[in-house]
């Protein structure tokens, strides 16, 4: 027995309902996996670029400059020695990858997990189709303050397909991400507030979860 969603349209009227698939949006939900996979995801979004010359990198000459003895004046060794201005970096950073490794199966896991939540605390909306009539960011926030989602809630709204009305509209509106069912991750499900699923996109997702 799956669990039945209200499905509405954008002028928030019920159109119909939905049945969720139990083994996508009703799983047991283990908070170290959720853990380990939104780390993995920011770590993969770092870049790594980050380098800084060594000593022996800079462009000075490995010579010493003044007689360790005799002259009054403290004891150095060459320009290119880190505490002198312009000189290398003791310990510097070098690029790297940061990416971690997580198999499709605890990624597969982890997005169940992720739904799950959603729909355990009433964070899941469900609308028939996502498409706006028309460019118009003011139609778009009528559509969140319709549904209750404005005043800094953080909606993520999945669509079946690309719809560039929605996208545009909403591109200037904070604490609002667009974005297709196929770019679906954990780390965004779980830092919005509420998800906002076309009906379409039920089917794609529950076909690649299940």
């Amino acid at each position: 027995m799956g669990i039945k969603v209200d499905v509405y349209n954008l002028n928030k009227e019920k159109v119909s309902e939905v049945e969720l698939n139990e083994k996508v949006f009703d799983v047991p939900i283990k908070k170290h996996l959720l853990h380990f996979v939104v780390v993995a995801q920011l770590a993969a979004r770092r870049a790594g670029t980050a380098c800084a010359k060594t000593r022996g990198e800079v462009s000075y000459s490995g010579r010493k400059l003044w007689r360790q003895k005799g002259t009054g004046r403290a004891r150095v060794g060459d320009a290119g020695s880190p505490i002198r201005v312009g000189g290398g970096v003791a310990f510097p950073p070098k690029p790297r990858d940061y990416t971690k490794k997580v198999n499709k199966k605890v990624k597969k896991a982890a997005l169940r997990m992720a739904l799950t939540d959603k729909v355990k605390n009433n964070a899941l909306l469900v609308i028939d189709n996502l498409e706006l009539p028309e460019i118009k960011t003011k139609k778009f926030v009528e559509v969140l303050e319709r549904f209750d989602l404005e005043n800094g809630k953080k909606t993520i709204f999945v669509t079946a397909e690309k719809h560039e009305n929605l996208e545009k509209s909403s591109r200037n509106v904070p604490n609002v991400k667009v974005l297709r069912w196929e770019g679906l991750n954990v780390y965004d499900l779980l830092v919005h507030d509420f998800l906002v699923l076309e009906e379409p996109a039920i089917k794609n997702i529950q076909e690649a979860l299940s």
